[in-house]
Formats: structure tokens, C-alpha cells, sequence
């Protein structure tokens, strides 16, 4: 079986999550620039077999998109583009930073490291593919 990714889309950072290739576990995997986010996947594509990413969907508590969705909508245009082989489904992604956070907390994670934002993207990331792991 080929593995899932989950990203977190940020204007800044984005964290990226991975299953292991039975698609059971979901694991943190890194946070990069977003900039350099399609370049990143690509290299990653070409070492391990992905055959979805799953990407956040950021809503208000009303409903209604996010700022940065028009963001993320362009990504997926550009990522479809780059790699057209690897299915992309979106996941509503409410309280996700909030209950990384939580995690955090439950797990013993000491305070200096809860302020690293670079931590809470992977950790968002990785509440993003637990979820659609346990809602698929």
C-alpha cells in the first residue's frame, strides 16, 4: 500500500503528516516554508509511494472559508499540476490547532517547545490525517 499525506496549510509554514504504508499510523513528518511546500512533495514523491494527500479546510465557526483558502485553493491547482497521479481530498480542519495544542499538553511537552510554531503545524498536520483516517 502506498501512503497518505495530510498538510496544514499556512501562509508561512505548512506541517505535512504521513501513515506508514499500511495506512494505520498517522506521524508527524516536518514543517517547511511554504514556499518551497510543492518542491518539498515532489522530492518526497519521488522516494516513497503517495497515493493521497489530504489537505485541510479551513472554516469559521459560521461556515464560511477562511482568509487563506484562496491560498490553499491555488496550491491544489498548482499541486494537480505537478502531480496528477496522487488524489487530493479536502478535510475540514476546525479546532485542529487547538486540540494540537491539547496534545501537546497530554503528552508532556515542555513549555519552551509549545512555543515553537514550527511543533504545532506537524502536530495540526498530523490531527488532520487522524481524523480523515478515522472518518474515511
Amino acid at each position: 500500500m502506498a501512503r497518505i499525506l495530510a498538510i496544514d496549510y499556512g501562509e508561512k509554514r505548512t506541517g505535512i503528516a504521513v501513515t506508514d504504508p499500511l495506512q494505520i499510523i498517522a506521524s508527524g513528518l516536518t514543517t517547511v516554508s511554504t514556499k518551497d511546500l510543492l518542491k518539498y512533495l515532489k522530492d518526497y514523491v519521488s522516494k516513497e509511494q503517495v497515493e493521497r494527500i489530504v489537505v485541510g479546510q479551513p472554516r469559521r465557526l459560521n461556515n464560511e472559508p477562511s482568509e487563506v483558502e484562496h491560498k490553499i485553493q491555488q496550491f491544489i491547482i498548482a499541486l494537480n499540476k505537478e502531480l496528477p497521479e496522487i488524489s487530493v481530498v479536502r478535510i475540514d480542519e476546525r479546532f485542529t490547532s487547538k486540540i494540537a495544542f491539547q496534545s501537546m499538553l497530554d503528552a508532556g511537552v515542555k513549555k519552551k517547545d509549545r512555543r515553537k510554531k514550527e511543533l504545532l503545524d506537524k502536530v495540526s498536520a498530523t490531527v488532520i490525517l487522524q481524523s480523515y483516517l478515522y472518518n474515511r
